[in-house]
């Protein structure tokens, strides 16, 4: 029996079955979560519609989506500052570890306070989100850039690819597989710290829960709090079916496509 060359192998087969049904079984699972939760209603009041769980989660993202560029944009001159010279180096890289270790909710009170004296609250949370997103991408960065063999440095030197050609040809396909790599870890810090970054009126001179932000992380505090079951359910099912289904669509296909640009 002859066996194509392209034909998969068994492994490969279940493989790709696999990866096909996470998104499937992903929409399944939150639909018939969504539906027994409204017919079942676990709390003694009344649950928020899932229409306004779904649009908390959309501004959340919103958030995290703008906290993650401001990351990234601040994580590339400083990565370049620390790149200048050994010295340069020596010096920015510990302080950068030192910054990573220190826990973001130690400057959240401060943060807080400071943003919101003049009434910048989404500030306060998208701040907060970038601080804690940072660092992850930093030394992804770094990592990727050290990851460049000399040969390939030594080469483009040769031929005369400098300047913007080669942050285009080397650095940035260099780097993409451990950025990626990165922002995956960033979001999920984010994800991490979303809960609290919502709940403002812990920091609010006799605030209450109406000082909270519109979002999912809000959602889940306030919920509890107020006995609402149901409407916990909704807001952690939605938001673990949607994390899913976006790490399937969007990360999963950047890990694979960044595995092409990896050195061996």
């Amino acid at each position: 029996m002859v066996i194509h060359g392209n034909a998969p192998t068994p492994k490969t087969f279940f493989a790709r079955v696999h990866s096909a049904l996470i998104p499937v079984v992903s929409v399944l699972v939150l639909l018939v979560a969504l539906r027994a939760v409204s017919l079942f209603p676990f709390g003694s009041s009344v649950s928020l519609p899932a229409s306004y769980v779904a649009g908390a989660f959309f501004a959340t993202l919103t958030r995290l989506f703008i906290a993650y560029i401001l990351a990234l944009a601040a994580a590339v001159p400083l990565v370049a500052l620390s790149r200048r010279s050994p010295l340069a180096e020596n010096i920015f890289l510990p302080f950068f570890d030192v910054m990573q270790s220190i826990p973001v909710l130690a400057f959240f009170p401060l943060i807080a306070g400071i943003f919101l004296r003049f009434g910048l609250t989404d500030a306060a949370a998208v701040f907060v989100i970038f601080l804690s997103m940072l660092w992850n991408i930093v030394f992804s960065l770094v990592a990727g850039l050290k990851a460049i063999p000399r040969d390939i440095s030594w080469a483009a030197k040769v031929f005369g690819v400098r300047g913007w050609a080669y942050g285009r040809r080397v650095l940035l396909p260099a780097v993409t597989p451990s950025l990626v790599t990165g922002s995956l870890l960033a979001w999920a810090q984010g994800w991490n710290i979303i809960i609290v970054a919502e709940v403002l009126h812990t920091y609010i001179p006799f605030g209450t829960g109406a000082d909270d932000l519109y979002g999912i992380g809000s959602i889940l505090v306030d919920s509890v709090v107020a006995g609402e079951v149901g409407t916990f359910i909704t807001a952690v099912v939605f938001l673990v079916g949607s994390i899913a289904l976006i790490n399937f669509f969007v990360w999963q296909r950047l890990l694979n496509h960044a595995e092409k640009y990896r050195f061996e």
